[in-house]
């Protein structure tokens, strides 16, 4: 186990598992997601959920999320890191935002973002995003996990 990790990517599975279980609201179980990977991974600085729109907008709303507050409540698809994963339906790893051409600024502290779609019957039905104030944090191991979680994820849509 690393520095940058307090509990094993096993444990967070399972504690991922154990969450989905709980007899709450799906958004409930969202917020507990966002809080357990912020806890255990000291390198995520902001972690949430954005939805597509419930009307059928073109545009992701803001979900459950832990961390600093951000202006990017409602993002149309297409613009910014998450707007594109709306489309493009792929993981989407920036070590280095600020080289991003399409990147959104949340925060001027942020320096690695990660995008994961949620797909259910190859629908996309949501995303988790998670940045980090660490330019090159977003590990191989950290990519899989977050991919794993968000299959885990589809069955709450």
């Amino acid at each position: 186990m690393s520095a940058v990790q307090l509990i094993s990517y096993d444990q967070l599975i399972s504690d991922t598992e154990s969450i989905l279980k709980r007899n709450v609201t799906r958004d409930e179980k969202l917020f507990a997601i966002c809080e357990l990977l912020a806890d255990e991974i000291p390198s995520f600085s902001w972690v949430g959920f954005y939805l597509p729109d419930p009307e059928g907008k073109q545009e992701l709303v803001l979900g459950p999320f832990v961390g600093p507050s951000t202006d990017h409540t409602r993002i149309p698809y297409g613009r910014g890191i998450c707007g594109q994963v709306a489309l493009s339906h792929e993981t989407f790893v920036a070590q280095d935002v600020h080289s991003e051409e399409n990147y959104l600024a949340c925060s001027t502290d942020v320096q690695s973002e990660i995008v994961v779609p949620i797909m259910k019957d190859d629908e996309f039905v949501g995303q988790l995003d998670i940045d980090s104030n660490t330019k090159n944090s977003i590990t191989k191991e950290q990519r899989e996990l977050l991919e794993e979680i968000c299959e885990f994820l589809s069955d709450e849509f």
